[in-house]
């Protein structure tokens, strides 16, 4: 959780192995990249359910019909 400030990939490479962890881009496009120190299989997994909680949070749109005829 703490920031490590800026270095360079050979060193935050060095970090991920001795923590025994992935090294994992959060933001590429930003400069500089920004990277976490996370097991890449939880990461994953909270993408997922995340993405999950927001798509049954989102509220669909209900279209409905009514007719009219002539008597």
């Amino acid at each position: 959780g703490q920031q490590l400030g800026v270095m360079s990939p050979k060193d935050a490479m060095k970090l991920a192995r001795e923590a025994e962890v992935d090294l994992v881009k959060i933001a590429p496009s930003a400069k500089p990249p920004v990277c976490k120190l996370v097991d890449y299989g939880k990461y994953k997994y909270e993408l997922v359910r995340k993405e999950k909680e927001a798509k049954k949070k989102q509220r669909t749109i209900e279209v409905k019909e009514v007719r009219l005829s002539p008597n």
